[in-house]
């Protein structure tokens, strides 16, 4: 089969390590089945061809689209070139891809720059996410309740629906949880693929990158454990099942 391309944008290996597996689990895909790059360690390459993959997934990671350029370490703008390099043959072309938290900032970005810190911040913890109209009947969401917990934590947002959107995934404190360009091209503010275990791992990495006061680690820990987190990974098992190609 074709592999999924996994681009991974945390730059601290364990959080990236753990991010990855999750995928994998949460997916249903085999570490034989995709190309992993992180890009803080390895540029993508030059001759790089969607035709060789079956879709695209990003992770997550720490850096804001919206952030001045002057504010970025090296190694964030590296990271952000190198994605954000992609997006126009793959909003071009309506490539499979599936973008997550980090990944709707620079879909978003890419098609209007309309990602800011000017409202929908939200704390690591669960938000209360709901499907819309369109997002009851859309592929991806085959099999989600209508109401679920996911996962968040993110300090910009997409601000305005851009245009060439469907508004798919609603929250109170974040409206734009899931968005979808043209008819194949997904983001989620949500993490798709975390679990307590894994937010646990990054509440202890990021509790100095202002996602919260450092004090407050061991609660949002004691939250994490406690929350109920399933529904969210079916996207990414949906992304998978619809987009592989033998």
């Amino acid at each position: 089969m074709k592999p999924f391309l996994v681009l991974q944008l945390r730059p601290e290996t364990e959080a990236s390590d753990d991010e990855f597996a999750a995928i994998l689990r949460k997916s249903g895909l085999g570490a034989e089945e995709v190309v992993r790059i992180r890009l803080d360690q390895a540029p993508l390459p030059e001759e790089i061809d969607l035709k060789d993959y079956s879709g695209v997934i990003v992770g997550g990671g720490p850096g804001c689209v919206s952030d001045p350029v002057e504010k970025k370490t090296p190694v964030e703008k590296q990271i952000e070139d190198a994605v954000m390099g992609l997006m126009p043959e793959i909003t071009a072309r309506d490539f499979p891809f599936l973008g997550c938290c980090y990944g709707i900032g620079i879909l978003g970005h890419h098609l209007g720059k309309v990602v800011s810190k000017e409202n929908y911040s939200e704390e690591v913890g669960t938000s209360d996410c709901r499907l819309t109209e369109a997002g009851a009947v859309d592929p991806l969401l085959k099999g989600m309740p209508e109401r679920f917990e996911a996962f968040v934590g993110h300090k910009e947002a997409v601000q305005i629906l851009p245009e060439g959107c469907v508004h798919l995934v609603e929250s109170p404190t974040c409206p734009y949880q899931m968005i979808r360009y043209g008819e194949n091209v997904y983001a989620t503010q949500f993490h798709p693929e975390a679990d307590s275990g894994g937010f646990e791992v990054r509440i202890e990495i990021y509790k100095h990158r202002g996602y919260f006061p450092p004090e407050d680690a061991d609660r949002l820990v004691a939250m994490c454990r406690a929350a109920d987190v399933h529904a969210p990974e079916l996207v990414l098992r949906n992304f998978v099942e619809r987009y592989r190609q033998a």
